[in-house]
């Protein structure tokens, strides 16, 4: 119960702050949305978006789904994910869209190393077979190093997956090639506090916002 009594004191702060102390910003709101961004994230309650980015409510228009994963453009694409990223490339024409992984991602641990499932239902390793690409070329590229470093690569390689899934999306293409949508992948090290950024020029992951100084 202690929980909820967290959840309802800190809305009680955010109707304070937005509702009160800013009334203009909902004011707005109430007339419909206009987000500049579309954030793919994962569900893990470690990585809020919102809390991470500093976003205000109307900022990030928000996809989060189990290791951040973009289905590619398919007729059995998963309608959830691929309706919201429609949703949000045709009809509030987001100008971009930022993948957003990060360390220690569950979903990458459960497609690294897979166990026997003791239960009626494998919904989260059916949703990971979408990452098995990446998976195995980790494993066959990075079979002298340890399981650790192999986590770490599947999980920035997956980012690039998505980067490379959305682009099978032929409106979503279009707006990248007419220079009306930038695709990003970004990733967060929940261990050291940086965010890394992909960089298609170097090819590599590269430090956006660096850790803070060892105290």
């Amino acid at each position: 119960m202690r929980d909820i009594e967290k959840f309802i004191s800190g809305f009680c702060r955010f109707q304070q702050q937005y509702f009160n102390d800013r009334p203009a910003l909902y004011g707005s709101l109430r007339g419909g949305q206009r987000p500049a961004t579309l954030l793919i994230g994962c569900c893990d309650s470690r990585v809020d978006p919102l809390l991470l980015t500093g976003g205000d409510p109307g900022d990030l228009f928000v996809v989060r789904n189990i290791a951040n994963l973009v289905p590619p453009c398919t007729p059995d694409a998963s309608a959830g994910v691929s309706s919201a990223i429609e949703f949000a490339v045709c009809e509030l024409e987001v100008e971009r869209v930022i993948v957003l992984g990060h360390a220690r991602c569950g979903g990458i641990r459960a497609l690294m190393a897979p166990r026997e499932v003791r239960r009626e239902t494998d919904f989260v390793g059916q949703w990971m077979r979408i990452a098995r690409p990446v998976a195995e070329r980790v494993q066959r590229e990075l079979a002298h190093r340890d399981s650790d470093a192999r986590h770490h690569a599947c999980e920035l390689a997956s980012i690039l997956l998505s980067l490379d899934n959305l682009l099978t999306y032929p409106w979503l293409k279009r707006r990248v090639d007419q220079g009306l949508l930038k695709l990003h992948g970004w990733y967060f090290d929940l261990e050291s506090g940086a965010l890394l950024a992909y960089s298609a020029r170097r090819q590599q992951f590269l430090p956006l916002v660096c850790p803070l100084p060892a105290r």
